[in-house]
C-alpha cells in the first residue's frame, strides 16, 4: 500500500510516514500499566494522544483485556444524571467487547447486560461500579481501561462524580476487584476539569482524582526519531535528501511538536514540486523546502492554530503573558502554579527552559506575531507607514534593509520622540516589527529568535526570496554595553554566515544621536540605527 505523511485522525503505520511509537509504548507499560497506575495522558492538541493509545492497546493485548473507549461517542443526555450516564457507559464498554474477538467475552458482559436491564432506581454510579467489580472478578486477564477524549465530559458533574467512584475502588482495589490501571487522555488534566466545573468564585484545584500518577514521559518527536520516519519514506523515493539535516531544520522550527512535524513534511511531499515551483523532489527536501512548507502552513487556517487563537482570546491573561514575551522578551520564572502558565502548558503553547517561561517552538512563535499583528495592524499607523513605504523598499524584487532602519528611524523619532522611557521600552520593538510586517508580507517571513531574547535584546531573523538579514533589537544601556551588543551580533552573524548584520538601538540618552551610520567590525558589516 502507498503511504503518505497524515495530519489528521490516528496514524497507522500501514498506511502512513510516522515515528515509530514501540520504545514508547513500552516504556507505557513498564512505567505506568505494569505497575496498576492510573494516570491522565493530557496534552495539546494534535499531540498524538490518540494514536499513541492505539499503539498501546495493541502493544497491552497479550497480558491484558484492554477496554478502550471514547467519549465523543457519548451524547448529551448520557450525562443528564447518574443513572443515563451509567446506561450510557455499560452499553460502550459492552459494545467494545462485543468487537473485542476476546474468547471469554461473553462472560465478561454478563453482569453488565444485568446491570443495563436492571430496575430505573438501581441504574447509578454505585450499581455500575458493582457490575464492572463483577466483570474484572471474572476476567481471565487484568482489565486495563482507556478512555480517550476525556474534554468532552469535562463540563458534566456526573463526570466528577464517576472519576470519584473510580478513585474510591482504587483506594479498596485489594478488597474490592477494580480495574488494575485507567488511562485518560485529553488536553485539560483531571485537575483543569474540575476546575472548568466550578463557578469563577469557587476555582480550586482540589482533584476527586487525586490518586494518579504524573505521566511525565516526552511525547515530542526528537531529531532521530523525524529522522527514521524520513529514512522510510527516502527508502520509497530516493530524493537523495540529507536526512540528518532536514530533520534537523524541521526540528528547529517545531521542537518536535507531532502535527507540525508531519504537517511540513506532508506540505513538502505533496504541495512544492507542483504548486510552489520546485523542480521536483529532490530540490523540495531541502533547507529552502522546508522554509517555504513553514511560509505555507502559517498562512493556512489550521485546526491547531485556530484552537490556540480560540484559547488566548477566551484567557486574556494567557494572551498577555504570551505577548509580553514575544515583544517584550520578558523574563518570567516557570510555575505551575501560576494558572495562566499552567493553561499555556497544558494547551502545548508554553514550556519551561532554564527555569523560566519559553513560547513551545519557532511556528507558534512566528504564528502568533502574526496573530497580533493582524489584531494591532487594524489601527496601527506604524503598519500603514510600512505599507505605504514599501514600494520604495524594493529593488529589483530585493528588500532594502539599510534603507528600511533609515526611513524607520526618521518616521519614530517624527512620532515617538518625545515618548517617556518607559513607553519606548516596552512599544518600541512592538512599532519595528509592525512597521515591518507590511514591507515583506507575501513575499518574506520574519521570527523571533528565542534563544537571544530578552528585556534588553532581541534578534529578528528576516526571510526574504532566499536571502536573510540579522536584525538586533535593543534597549540602550550605556557605551560598553552597546560594544558588547556590536560583539554579540557579529558573533550571531558567524553563526548564520552572514557578513552583514544590523542594530537598532532605542536610546534615552538626551545627547543621543538619532540616525543610521555603518561600522565594521573585523570582517563584519553592522549597520547601526539610533531612535
Amino acid at each position: 500500500m502507498k503511504r503518505r505523511f497524515n495530519t489528521t485522525g490516528t496514524c497507522n503505520p500501514k498506511m502512513h510516514y510516522m515515528v515509530r511509537l514501540d520504545e514508547r509504548v513500552k516504556k507505557i507499560k513498564e512505567n505506568f500499566v505494569d505497575y496498576g497506575s492510573y494516570f491522565v495522558i493530557n496534552r495539546g492538541r494534535q499531540y498524538g494522544k490518540t494514536t499513541t493509545l492505539k499503539a498501546l492497546e495493541e502493544y497491552l493485548q497479550e497480558d491484558y483485556i484492554v477496554l478502550s473507549l471514547d467519549f465523543q461517542e457519548l451524547v448529551t443526555r448520557d450525562y443528564a444524571d447518574d443513572a443515563a450516564f451509567s446506561r450510557a457507559f455499560a452499553r460502550t464498554v459492552i459494545e467494545t467487547l462485543e468487537w473485542s474477538g476476546l474468547s471469554d467475552r461473553e462472560e465478561l458482559i454478563k453482569p453488565l447486560m444485568k446491570f443495563s436491564s436492571s430496575g430505573q432506581g438501581e441504574n447509578n454510579l454505585k450499581e455500575l461500579f458493582v457490575r464492572l467489580g463483577e466483570m474484572c472478578a471474572g476476567a481471565s486477564k487484568p482489565v486495563v481501561l482507556m478512555i480517550d477524549e476525556v474534554d468532552s465530559a469535562g463540563n458534566n458533574q456526573v463526570f466528577i462524580e464517576f472519576l470519584a467512584m473510580l478513585r474510591r475502588y482504587y483506594l479498596n482495589r485489594d478488597e474490592t476487584p477494580i480495574f488494575h490501571s485507567v488511562i485518560l487522555a485529553g488536553v485539560y488534566s483531571i485537575k483543569n476539569l474540575e476546575l472548568k466545573m466550578r463557578p469563577e468564585s469557587e476555582h480550586q484545584y482540589n482533584s476527586p482524582w487525586n490518586i494518579a500518577v504524573d505521566f511525565d514521559m516526552e511525547m515530542d518527536f526528537s531529531v532521530d526519531q523525524i529522522a527514521g520516519m524520513l529514512h522510510e519514506y527516502e527508502e520509497d523515493y530516493q530524493t537523495g535528501m540529507d536526512i540528518r539535516a532536514i530533520a534537523e531544520e524541521i526540528y528547529g522550527y517545531t521542537s518536535g511538536y507531532p502535527v507540525l512535524v508531519s504537517s511540513i513534511c506532508k506540505c513538502i511531499d505533496e504541495k512544492m514540486v507542483e504548486k510552489y515551483g520546485f523542480a521536483d523532489l529532490a530540490a523540495a527536501w531541502t533547507k529552502k523546502g522546508v522554509e517555504k512548507a513553514v511560509e505555507v502552513i502559517l498562512k493556512e487556517s489550521t485546526l491547531l492554530f485556530e484552537s490556540m487563537a480560540k484559547q488566548l482570546y477566551t484567557y486574556e491573561y494567557l494572551y498577555s503573558i504570551m505577548e509580553d514575551i514575544i515583544y517584550c522578551g520578558k523574563r518570567i520564572p516557570f510555575s505551575l502554579e501560576e494558572k495562566s502558565i499552567n493553561l499555556g502548558v497544558m494547551f502545548g503553547f508554553l514550556k519551561e527552559d532554564n527555569g523560566r517561561v519559553m513560547i513551545a517552538n519557532r511556528m507558534f512563535e512566528m504564528c502568533l506575531l502574526n496573530m497580533f499583528m493582524a489584531r494591532e495592524a487594524i489601527n496601527s499607523e506604524v503598519y500603514a507607514r510600512g505599507g505605504s513605504d514599501r514600494i520604495g523598499f524594493i529593488k529589483n524584487g530585493m528588500l532594502d534593509m539599510d534603507l528600511v532602519l533609515k526611513k524607520f528611524v526618521e518616521y519614530f523619532h517624527e512620532i515617538y520622540g518625545e515618548k517617556d522611557v518607559n513607553f519606548i521600552e516596552k512599544y518600541g520593538r512592538k512599532f519595528f516589527l509592525l512597521y515591518l510586517k507590511p514591507i515583506i508580507n507575501g513575499t518574506g517571513n520574519y521570527y523571533i529568535e528565542a534563544q537571544t531574547r530578552n528585556e534588553r535584546r532581541t534578534d529578528v531573523i528576516v526571510d526574504y526570496l532566499g536571502e536573510q538579514f540579522i536584525v538586533e533589537l535593543k534597549i540602550w544601556h550605556g557605551g560598553e554595553y552597546n560594544e558588547r551588543g556590536e560583539k554579540q551580533l557579529t558573533d550571531y552573524l558567524d553563526y548564520y554566515r552572514r557578513d552583514k548584520g544590523y542594530l537598532l538601538s532605542f536610546n534615552f540618552n538626551k545627547n543621543k544621536k538619532i540616525g543610521v551610520n555603518e561600522i565594521r567590525i573585523g570582517e563584519k558589516t553592522i549597520v547601526e540605527a539610533v531612535v
